[in-house]
């Protein structure tokens, strides 16, 4: 897995108008994960002057908005306008915009003041799934991303994840797999809808004493995602 992808909070850069211009805005978000790994809220801030829509601080600064988070995921004109993007790219956008260095990630997390909830439930299991032999735990997961993915990501995820391809007219258009010690994950990329939203379903087989490498493995899967232009919007359990 590609750990170079991955940083700890998630960076965008938000565009005057969508793959047009330089940076306007910086957005900053996290999202929050409960013990096993499904998300129970998102937290977010921006740094940048309010524009047209409302969005930002009079004369430009910090502010932090749910009802922003919920818009970029559901508002495909304001989506067009995010570019997901490491730190160091915020750093030097924000260096631009606001002349000074940006914060630290302690500092950062500081500033998210209007969490956005995310519905969550215990998975419902009507009969719980038997594990394959070696294993003694079965759990599916579903990484919801808003978005769509450009013609390049397929061959890219191929590449990064070893993955197979299936049809591209299928809404499952690959599958890969992983073992992290005694633990075995698969997950399949799947079409939501066309040009909407996509999806990772992921399936875990838990082998070893604890499920500690499930969070891990799911933010990395994420991550690689988000560096294909992808915004995450949650993280449920089936199972």
């Amino acid at each position: 897995m590609a750990r170079s992808l991955l940083d700890h909070l998630d960076y965008y850069v938000i565009l005057a108008e969508a793959g047009v211009g330089e940076a306007e805005a910086i957005v900053v978000e996290e999202l929050v994960l409960a013990g096993d790994g499904t998300a129970t809220g998102l937290d977010s801030a921006g740094w940048g002057a309010a524009d047209s829509a409302g969005w930002g601080a009079a004369g430009g600064g910090w502010w932090s908005s749910a009802a922003f988070a919920r818009e970029l995921r559901t508002d495909a004109g304001l989506r067009g306008r995010a570019v997901p993007v490491r730190r160091r790219e915020a750093e030097s956008a924000y260096r631009r915009l606001a002349g000074a260095e940006l914060p630290g990630e302690g500092t950062l997390r500081g500033l998210f003041q209007d969490r956005l909830p995310l519905a969550g439930s215990p998975p419902l299991v009507l009969t719980p799934p038997e594990p394959p032999d070696g294993f003694h735990e079965l759990r599916v997961y579903r990484v919801l991303f808003a978005g769509d993915l450009g013609e390049d990501s397929l061959p890219r995820l191929r590449e990064v994840w070893r993955m197979s391809l299936a049809d591209p007219g299928e809404r499952v258009v690959g599958t890969a797999a992983a073992r992290v010690a005694g633990d075995a994950f698969t997950w399949d990329v799947r079409r939501i809808g066309p040009g909407t939203a996509w999806c990772l379903d992921v399936t875990v087989r838990l082998g070893g004493p604890s499920d500690a490498a499930v969070g891990p493995l799911l933010r990395e899967l994420t991550a690689v995602m988000r560096a294909e232009g992808l915004i995450p919007v949650t993280i449920e359990r089936f199972s």
